[in-house]
């Protein structure tokens, strides 16, 4: 396709029809979730409805200026884009203002903007520049830990927020490293920290009464098993391997259980430490555990009931009651996906994942379509980004993940949000119209 043809004959309207469909998706269902049963004023801007509406505006506002500027420019200017992202996230900790326990906005008269949302696009087009340097493939442990640096500096800022929702998004990156060739043994690894993060919560939350110090928690004995098992394994390795590969295995056993033991005790240390009250509960209720709290899963199980109350159709436009009257906290930004099973039912909410799931395809296509590498990985990073969006956030209204507050990408109210999606989709719309060139 010649790069002088209109610009309009260049772009993939799949893409963009999807994206508009959840836009006007988002806006039906946050008009259920903020209007009740009451005539709903769609422009009225001192309405919650009202200002999705306008921020909708907006982002397609930016997103036609991002079409029609050039693709190389977001190439030249990555670094420019990265570096403004971090100044920001510092920027947020310093003069931000606090809402809903977290410093991740800043304050512009009635409009508050989070940084956070935007600094997404900006390590991934950085992230893209790093490995597009590369020939697109981690080669050597060189280049994996200055991506991984890229990808964790945003991170560290932001969970000093904190946004514990935000820094786990992230995580999903790990997707587009694995496609740039990041050994597989990478992801066996990060299978078993998983696996450790999960008995480090459970044995850390749990008691054990102790002769002489009482009631204390289990933690220690996880501990314990660790070094166990590392010991046992570092004392049989000489009878289960060769000569020539004693040394080495026996290297890797002690880098592997100290490895193992320094993360449990981090993660301990930093629920005990770092998380707040309210969300060491959230976590705890994830896994069934007592708090002794009986509010601690009201937003799981209100969310639940909603959910489940829509039945195979839904109840209808405007005639959910648990929507109507507001007993799902934040149900128009993080428990969006609530009006959408209660209104529209089973029938509606498979509907939307079909969409999710459409969206994520296409951006894949076009990953694999590009002769840039700069571009599929990008287009690679973005798919990893929505994916972990809908992936956490329905988890969570399902009580398959912890209340961590975390937006539905297009559909939960928020200009932030919205804009920072907009965004990242229109930048992946742009290098794709310029597929048939080599952009570096």
């Amino acid at each position: 396709m010649r790069r002088t043809a209109p610009i309009l004959q260049r772009i993939d309207w799949i893409t963009i029809g999807l994206v508009l469909t959840f836009m006007v998706l988002g806006l039906l269902n946050i008009a259920s979730a903020t209007s009740g049963a009451e005539n709903v004023d769609w422009f009225a801007l001192d309405s919650k409805v009202g200002k999705q509406f306008a921020w909708i505006c907006i982002a397609l506002m930016i997103a036609a200026i991002t079409l029609i500027i050039e693709g190389e420019f977001f190439i030249r200017t990555t670094v420019i884009h990265y570096a403004v992202n971090i100044l920001l996230l510092i920027g947020v900790l310093l003069v931000g203002k606090t809402v809903g326990g977290a410093k991740s906005w800043f304050g512009i008269g009635s409009i508050s903007l989070q940084p956070s949302e935007f600094a997404k696009t900006g390590t991934v087009l950085m992230l893209a520049w790093l490995l597009s340097r590369s020939n697109g493939k981690i080669r050597n442990a060189k280049t994996l830990v200055q991506s991984g640096l890229i990808v964790c500096i945003p991170a560290a800022l932001i969970m000093l927020q904190p946004d514990a929702g935000t820094v786990l998004v992230y995580g999903g990156l790990i997707f587009a490293f694995y496609r740039e060739g990041l050994s597989g043994n990478v992801l066996i690894a990060v299978f078993c920290a998983l696996l450790l993060l999960i008995a480090t919560i459970l044995t850390g939350a749990s008691s054990y009464d102790y002769p002489f110090l009482g009631p204390q928690s289990s933690i220690g004995w996880l501990w314990m098993i660790l070094i166990t098992l590392g010991t046992i394994l570092w004392k049989l390795i000489p009878g289960w391997v060769v000569p020539r590969n004693r040394k080495r295995v026996r290297r890797a056993t002690i880098i592997c259980f100290s490895t193992a033991l320094i993360f449990s005790a981090a993660v301990h240390s930093g629920l005990e430490g770092v998380l707040k009250t309210h969300q060491k509960e959230r976590i705890y209720v994830l896994f069934g555990m007592d708090v002794g709290n009986p509010d601690a899963d009201y937003n799981i199980r209100h969310a639940k009931a909603a959910v489940s109350s829509g039945g195979w159709a839904g109840k209808g436009f405007l005639q959910g009651p648990m929507t109507a009257y507001g007993f799902v906290p934040e149900q128009e930004t993080d428990f969006i996906f609530c009006t959408i099973g209660e209104e529209w039912g089973f029938a509606g909410s498979a509907f939307v994942v079909f969409l999710y799931t459409l969206l994520l395809l296409r951006i894949l296509v076009l990953a694999e379509r590009q002769r840039s590498d700069f571009t599929r990985i990008y287009a690679y990073g973005v798919a990893s980004i929505l994916f972990m969006h809908f992936l956490i956030n329905v988890g969570m209204v399902l009580g398959l993940a912890p209340v961590i507050g975390i937006p539905l990408p297009f559909l939960s109210a928020g200009g932030s949000s919205l804009i920072g999606f907009t965004l990242l989709i229109a930048i992946l719309l742009r290098l794709d119209a310029e597929r048939s060139y080599v952009l570096r």
